[in-house]
């Protein structure tokens, strides 16, 4: 049985360029990995429920050379926004490594790796920005807040994958 304890985000700056996020998440990494590859379980737990955003698409081509395009309705824009980016490395259950486009040059370079641990997966995110400033700008804008937030969804996600 899954245990149901809440897990702590723990979101840390590492290095002048690199904030790693890490998560240990209540199931199995094939189901942790296939919320993330998934566009319709993506949606369900990526943006936080407190957030005043919603998605607008969900395109997400997987695989490595592959590429996604997110667009967010956000109230303080007219118009949609859009992250996008390519799949640099895709390793089934175990790793994937995208690109952040939407931010020019100054756009972090995103791992996330999924490790095993019986019906626990470690999650691990690193945001490698291209220079500090990249990186303050980020913290300065919120932008990399709401992790705490985001993994509670993805939490109780794969508490109803993994009850099915």
């Amino acid at each position: 049985m899954t245990d149901t304890t809440k897990n702590h985000t723990r979101v840390e700056r590492t290095s002048e360029r690199e904030l790693v996020v890490t998560r240990l998440v209540n199931g199995p990494a094939h189901l942790v990995f296939r919320a993330w590859i998934s566009p319709d379980l993506f949606q369900r737990w990526w943006i936080p429920k407190s957030a005043d955003i919603a998605f607008v698409s969900c395109d997400m081509d997987v695989r490595t050379g592959g590429a996604y395009r997110l667009v967010f309705r956000h109230p303080a824009s007219e118009e949609p926004i859009a992250f996008f980016g390519r799949y640099l490395e895709v390793i089934p259950s175990q790793r994937i490594v995208w690109t952040n486009e939407e931010g020019g040059e100054d756009g972090p370079v995103t791992t996330v790796t999924f490790e095993a641990l019986g019906d626990q997966t470690q999650v691990t995110l690193r945001d490698l920005y291209p220079s500090k400033d990249a990186l303050d700008a980020a913290v300065e804008s919120g932008s990399v807040s709401g992790y705490d937030a985001q993994f509670d969804q993805l939490d109780a996600l794969i508490g109803d994958l993994d009850a099915t």
